[in-house]
């Protein structure tokens, strides 16, 4: 147990100055919710872009009803039918921004990853999708739906790692939240499905 010898009024300033630190409850504070699109590989047809599997329905239907009561500014999607029909079951108002899409990739034949974009670009593009949509947005919450390798290289910059130290898979309509403020950023959670328990 940590021993507090301050009285209990330092000890509030100090808890409010670390989550001021942090961008919470901070006047002006842009709050993005990055989503992972529903799962579109249950029963797979069509390979080139899916739409939403039963699966996939089931879950965007579940993160609507929690996005909804989050009162979201605006709602933002990758142009892939994935991206696209997770974000209508939020809401018609969707804002497509081609930078959201999913790292360029090729699947093998035995099921293994080849990279064709390097993270380094990935990363780039997601900061500056979602640096203008703060931008537009600021002090509100905007939901941003994208894709899995997309948001872990915008979280792994968000964190300050190395591309490739994220040692994640986001789960799909899973919510990671950036908080944002002028130049600075926080990462307030990572990968939350706790709509889909």
């Amino acid at each position: 147990m940590l021993a507090v010898t301050a009285g209990s009024e330092q000890i509030t300033r100090a808890m409010q100055a670390l989550e001021a630190a942090f961008l919470i409850g901070v006047e002006g504070v842009t709050e993005t919710w990055l989503v992972r699109h529903a799962d579109c590989y249950q029963d797979i047809t069509d390979t080139a872009d899916p739409p939403l599997s039963a699966l996939g329905r089931e879950q965007a239907a579940r993160l609507a009803e929690r996005v909804r009561r989050a009162r979201p500014a605006a709602i933002y999607s990758s142009p892939y039918r994935r991206a696209i029909e997770t974000a209508h079951a939020i809401s018609d108002d969707v804002r497509i921004d081609d930078r959201l899409v999913e790292m360029d990739l090729v699947v093998n034949l035995d099921g293994s990853l080849d990279l064709r974009e390097p993270p380094t670009s990935v990363i780039e593009r997601m900061r500056a999708a979602i640096d203008e949509i703060g931008e537009r947005h600021p002090g509100q919450r905007v939901i941003v739906v994208s894709h899995g390798a997309a948001i872990i290289a915008y979280l792994t910059d968000v964190l300050l790692l190395e591309p490739g130290r994220l040692r994640m898979l986001p789960y799909y309509t899973s919510i990671s939240v950036v908080r944002a403020l002028g130049d600075r950023r926080m990462v307030g959670a990572v990968g939350d499905v706790a709509h889909l328990e």
